[in-house]
């Protein structure tokens, strides 16, 4: 059975830093390329960030580039968002998912407030 199991969400401030992992399991998580997407209530889904199924290649949208950092580890079967600096808007609900959107986690709230 595939999980894909999402945390280290929480309540920030401004300007702090969150690590949100995604823990992968059920299927050959060294072949997908992953992705994180968020969501704000009543928004549709934002795509955040991809990762190549490697790990060498990745992008991220315009508004968190050079904030947030997407990195896997294939040994470990888990892929991880470094969020620094984060903003009021940055609020949302996480989720990692495969690349595609064969699979996906059930997400993590993020909040960022003072």
């Amino acid at each position: 059975e595939v999980h894909l199991v999402e945390s280290g969400g929480g309540l920030v401030q401004p300007g702090g830093s969150l690590r949100l992992s995604c823990a992968a399991s059920g299927f050959t998580f060294s072949s997908y390329g992953m992705i994180w997407v968020r969501q704000v209530p009543g928004k549709g889904l934002e795509l955040v960030s991809i990762i190549n199924n490697g790990g060498g290649s990745t992008k991220s949208a315009d508004s968190v580039k050079g904030r947030f950092i997407i990195s896997r580890d294939n040994a470990k079967n888990t892929l991880h968002l470094q969020m620094n600096s984060l903003k009021v808007e940055d609020t949302a609900v996480y989720y990692c998912g495969t690349k595609g959107g064969t699979y996906w986690g059930q997400g993590t709230q993020v909040t960022v407030s003072s």
